[in-house]
């Protein structure tokens, strides 16, 4: 009996997750309600013990000690109490008589029934202690089971359970699914206490990063504001409270690592982690983020601001369906008004001057250009010229060098008549530029600049052509063998046989697919 007893109320006990002192009071009090049940008359009270190390039951009928009796089932005097308890007084009880501890199948049944109503009330009660001053954290639930209306999961020994006001919009939950959540409150109810947890409450968002980030946990940084659309977007003001902190990138972490565990955890909702500052003009414009803010005007009588922002970011300053203005005004706590520069202006924005990256800068320096003045007057006092100098690379003016003269140099007169005082300044011309090329500058090209002094030879008709000249044989540049460039190739292609053979490919066997197909 003793063992038996003893493994059934530890079995017991371990199941429901309860001391085994709670559970031996459970089972005291349903033997009371069995036995009153059965074995005594009405009004009566008793009194069950139960020895734990044996597993005996004792039962004894109680009466209230009284100095006149007025009912002898329920009352006893002082005299007659003091028989079996000497130091006995007027108002308690007293056990006086030991009833036979044996009940019948009705009383067993009742006393089942108690055992279980009792160890229930225990469960409530000690969820209700564990979970009455927890209000405010985070706990890892699953859920159990999801209605139209709520999802039931499982926190701990308790169910709690997640209302449809308290749900990310977009968020689908299956069984058994593990996720975090926010105890929000407890209720008493004639089912025990009811647990309310939250997915969409703003103190979730901020006992995250308070897991997530060190900083935070520690004081170093503070959150100031929380604006929050549950399942679309968040912005959170942060400030350092230690110098030489970064709030926002402790927030965000290396390469975004702390804040991407947060938005993994929310499935994806989008944070923007902006610094908090005291001047509302600043703090307006960092809560706009990621639009440009020109200007801010504060109306402190009806705290309403007017951000500007230029025009080509002013649906990025609004965000969608006014999102982004909306979360930058529930952060600050002023009224935000958003309007372009174009607007507030009253004419068409200025287009910004782009600069193109790839160019290549100059590699003429200044040094050089005065260097090329110079060297210019250094020539005879008839042949001076006065040179503007417009280059601005090296190529601009090596291709100045190269670059012959069309008119002046290649024409070469056959007598002294024809030579006119335009041919005159273009030698003195052609003696500027010669000079000029004669300095050793940095050229990306290599080619040295040359002019005809030979008069041209007539050029021969067709028809005077000898036939060597339309027996071309061979291409001008060499080719590789094999290279077919013209139709002679072919030819000398024949006669020095081919540099490489082709090989046959093996025809596959025909069968029966590919003679379908």
């Amino acid at each position: 009996m003793k063992s038996d007893f003893l493994i059934a109320l530890t079995q017991l006990a371990a199941e429901r997750n309860l001391p085994r002192d709670i559970v031996l009071s459970a089972i005291e009090a349903a033997l009371v309600s069995a036995f009153r049940k059965d074995s005594i008359e009405t009004g009566q009270e008793i009194s069950v013990k139960l020895d734990p190390g044996t597993g005996d039951v004792s039962v004894y009928l109680l009466k209230k000690v009284v100095d006149e009796v007025e009912n002898d089932l329920l009352e006893i005097t002082l005299k007659d109490a003091k028989k079996y308890k000497a130091d006995i007084e007027v108002g308690e009880n007293v056990a006086y008589e030991k009833l036979p501890a044996s009940a019948g199948r009705i009383a067993a049944q009742t006393a089942k029934q108690v055992v279980l109503q009792r160890l229930r009330e225990a469960e409530r009660e000690l969820v209700y202690e564990e979970y009455a001053d927890k209000e405010g954290e985070v706990y890892t639930v699953s859920v159990q089971r999801v209605d139209s209306k709520q999802a039931v999961c499982e926190l701990g020994r308790a169910e709690a359970i997640l209302p449809l006001s308290e749900q990310i919009q977009n968020e689908r939950y299956r069984v058994g699914q593990k996720m975090k959540v926010l105890l929000k409150s407890m209720e008493r109810s004639v089912k025990g206490p009811e647990l309310i947890i939250s997915r969409a409450d703003d103190d979730l968002l901020r006992r995250l990063f308070e897991m997530e980030v060190p900083e935070i946990y520690n004081g170093s940084v503070e959150i100031k504001a929380i604006a929050r659309e549950p399942g679309a977007r968040s912005k959170v003001a942060v400030y350092a409270n230690q110098e030489g902190v970064d709030p926002v990138g402790s927030c965000v972490g290396l390469r975004g690592i702390r804040i991407q565990n947060i938005v993994n955890e929310l499935h994806g909702e989008k944070i923007d982690v902006v610094q908090w500052d005291e001047n509302p003009i600043v703090f307006i414009s960092q809560a706009l983020s990621p639009s440009q803010v020109l200007r801010v005007d504060l109306v402190q009588a009806d705290l309403s601001a007017t951000a500007v922002v230029p025009e080509n970011t002013l649906s990025l300053a609004i965000g969608k369906e006014g999102q982004n203005a909306r979360l930058a005004a529930k952060l600050t706590g002023w009224k935000v008004d958003i309007k372009s520069d174009t607007e507030m202006a009253g004419k068409e924005p200025v287009v910004p001057i782009t600069v193109n990256k790839t160019a290549k800068e100059p590699v003429v320096s200044t040094e050089v250009a005065e260097a090329i003045i110079e060297e210019i007057p250094a020539l005879e006092p008839e042949s001076k010229v006065e040179v503007e100098v417009k280059a601005q690379s090296t190529s601009d003016i090596v291709e100045s060098i190269d670059e012959p003269e069309k008119d002046d140099t290649e024409v070469v007169a056959d007598t002294e008549e024809d030579v006119e005082p335009a041919t005159e300044e273009s030698n003195k011309d052609q003696e500027v530029v010669e000079a000029v090329a004669n300095l050793d500058l940095p050229s990306d090209k290599t080619e040295d600049t040359e002019t005809a002094t030979e008069p041209l030879e007539p050029v021969q008709s067709a028809a005077e052509l000898s036939e060597e000249v339309w027996n071309i044989r061979k291409p001008a540049a060499p080719v590789d063998p094999g290279q077919i460039r013209f139709a002679e190739d072919i030819e000398e292609l024949y006669k020095n046989g081919p540099s490489k053979r082709r090989g046959t490919r093996k025809r596959r066997p025909r069968t029966n697919k590919t003679a379908r197909k």
